[in-house]
């Protein structure tokens, strides 16, 4: 049994609805976030700071941000894409942001318009500034281990633009198996050749997608790995518009559910997160994700 802290990133109320087809309003976004603080997620990442043309379901973060009850102990980061992202989340007092890239040349050029090497030149004047106002970036890299477009990905690709991140000054980076391909088999050896590539003193998450039902697997073969930070949405909410077909994100109450009996410690109440996406889920009129929930939901009794 292992027995060390976890970190949970709940994505929820921001890569978990930026997809949804019926608008999300405002207060339903405050509420969620409340809810999952109030659950004991550690970090939760609660907007975007985007063009409400190319993500509408994010409009309106900087009212979310003002609308939320912050814990001081938990991280509210935000999705930033430039500069103007930038200064919203400042003016949000926000302690991280986060950035995002591809290791996949299609996927880039399709999700965000402009090559991986036009990528490094978009985020590097963020990076450089969120740093300079004390504000901590983490780094999202898609497709890597398979892409839509493209196929598998190498891993020495992954890798490159790791090890371009790191040497801007980043310190986490959060390794997305977009379109949920992976396996423990492709897992390992592209966390190995990240690993070789950033050095020990970069923290790396992972961010796996459930499309083939494997994303519990991959967690563990990364705990395996040493790695001890995960990404996770609440009911599973999410998916990817740019990658048809792609699942949604691993649902945190599966992963509590796993992690917790193995020993691990999150400070995470299972009970209040089964709560929660079960209400967020009859909000929004979708299915719920988390096969921990359904069973949960079966076995209670009104009283």
């Amino acid at each position: 049994m292992m027995s060390d802290r976890i970190t949970l990133v709940e994505v929820g109320p921001r890569d978990g609805l930026q997809n949804e087809p019926k608008p999300v309003s405002t207060a339903i976004k405050v509420e969620l976030v409340d809810r999952l603080t109030d659950a004991g997620l550690p970090v939760i990442e609660a907007g975007a700071f985007v063009s409400p043309k190319w993500v509408p379901q994010m409009a309106g973060s900087d009212e979310v941000f003002a609308g939320i009850t912050r814990d001081p102990s938990v991280d509210y980061p935000a999705l930033v894409p430039n500069l103007r992202g930038l200064e919203a989340a400042q003016r949000a007092n926000l302690k991280t942001i986060a950035i995002f890239l591809s290791a996949s040349e299609t996927f880039s050029q399709r999700n965000i318009n402009c090559s991986i090497a036009k990528s490094y030149e978009r985020v590097q004047p963020v990076v450089a500034a969120a740093q300079e106002a004390g504000i901590a970036v983490r780094a999202y890299i898609s497709c890597v281990i398979g892409c839509p477009y493209e196929g598998a990905i190498p891993t020495k690709a992954v890798a490159a633009v790791a090890e371009h991140l790191v040497g801007m000054g980043i310190r986490e980076l959060s390794l997305g198996d977009t379109i949920g391909v992976g396996t423990p088999g492709t897992i390992r050896p592209m966390l190995k050749t990240v690993r070789s590539a950033v050095g020990d003193e970069i923290t790396l998450a992972g961010h796996y997608h459930d499309t083939y039902g494997q994303a519990l697997s991959n967690i563990l073969a990364s705990l395996e790995d040493g790695i001890r930070v995960f990404d996770s949405s609440v009911a599973g909410l999410g998916g990817c518009p740019y990658a048809p077909g792609a699942g949604g994100n691993v649902p945190t109450e599966d992963v509590v559910y796993m992690l917790s009996d193995m020993g691990f410690e999150f400070g995470v109440d299972l009970a209040k997160l089964v709560d929660i996406g079960h209400w967020i889920c009859r909000v929004i009129d979708r299915s719920n994700g988390s096969r921990v929930t359904r069973a949960m939901l079966a076995t209670r009794t009104e009283p």
